[in-house]
């Protein structure tokens, strides 16, 4: 049974910073590229950030994250992370961590609210 729960969102004003991480389970994480995706209200589900297999890991961000956003993750702990720096309100959005491509199964997700 595949099982993705995110931690570590939160308020936090603009310029500022979060760190978020997800535990993974029920799925050979390590031979799974891994992304995280977010979703603000009336928007579609984006991915923000992705990571290849390996321990070098070759990441991937969409103009809109890239310098301030970094991916890593630690294939022992079946954890990926999302370091978020320089954070702007329209980075609000519920923050989800899965598979590229995504598994079927999605966590609850992580708020992250940025206050101007």
């Amino acid at each position: 049974q595949v099982q993705l729960v995110e931690s570590g969102g939160g308020l936090v004003q603009a310029g500022g910073s979060l760190r978020l991480s997800c535990a993974a389970s029920g799925f050979l994480f390590s031979i799974r590229a891994m992304g995280w995706y977010r979703q603000a209200p009336g928007k579609q589900r984006e991915l923000v950030a992705s990571i290849t297999t390996g321990g070098g890991g070759t990441t991937n961000y969409p103009d809109s994250v890239k310098g301030r956003f970094t991916i890593s993750r630690d294939n022992a702990k079946k954890t990926v992370y999302l370091q978020m720096n320089n954070l702007k309100p329209e980075d609000t959005a519920v923050y989800y961590c899965n598979a590229v491509p995504s598994l079927t199964s999605w966590g609850q997700g992580a708020q992250v609210t940025v206050s101007s």
